[in-house]
């Protein structure tokens, strides 16, 4: 995915947070409302950067300030209301073949609700300002997959938005977008 990235507002999320690379476009917004262009993969992101250029040439979207992200996403989802783990697979009716990078670089975790069960909808983190009350890094995400398992185990993510919850690795890509792929042109 491509994201604009936000800097933290002045005093929200806590003093450990510089900028916000959450999964959900709330805050950090990804490059377009992309899910109408169909394009996305069954976890309903991309495939490949290559996709998200396709999108941006047939639809004439300016990619300045933008950074390239990749996900893992961790094979099972939180019923917070059940309070267990339950398995879940990408949607399919979409193709899902997901092109795992040369180089990428781990930021952190993080948990993002699925309410919908389709695209990422809120990461609580930043939504709802969880960042003040978990430990997290600059970037307003948990260190670790297993701290993440144990804050959603523990009800830390009670009193936010409805589940399900995913747990998200991510990273960033390398510079990616250069020239004109990189504005309207």
């Amino acid at each position: 995915m491509a994201k604009r990235i936000a800097q933290k507002p002045a005093d929200w999320l806590g003093e450990r947070v510089v900028d916000v690379y959450s999964v959900s476009g709330c805050i950090s917004r990804d490059f377009a409302d992309y899910v109408g262009f169909w394009m996305h993969n069954g976890y309903w992101l991309f495939d490949s950067p290559a996709v998200i250029q396709e999108v941006v040439r047939a639809n004439a979207i300016d990619l300045a300030d933008t950074t390239l992200f990749y996900y893992e996403i961790y094979g099972h989802q939180f019923d917070a209301d059940e309070r267990k783990w339950k398995l879940f697979e990408p949607e399919a009716s979409f193709g899902t073949s997901v092109l795992v990078p040369a180089a990428k670089r781990l930021e952190g975790f993080d948990v993002v609700t699925f309410f919908a069960r389709s695209s990422p909808e809120h990461s609580p983190l930043s939504c709802n300002d969880l960042a003040r009350s978990i430990h997290t890094n600059e970037h307003c995400l948990i260190e670790s997959l297993e701290q993440a398992i144990q804050q959603l185990e523990t009800g830390s993510f009670r009193e936010c938005e409805p589940g399900p919850y995913r747990i998200f690795a991510v990273y960033t890509l390398p510079a990616f977008f250069h020239g004109p792929l990189a504005t309207n042109h």
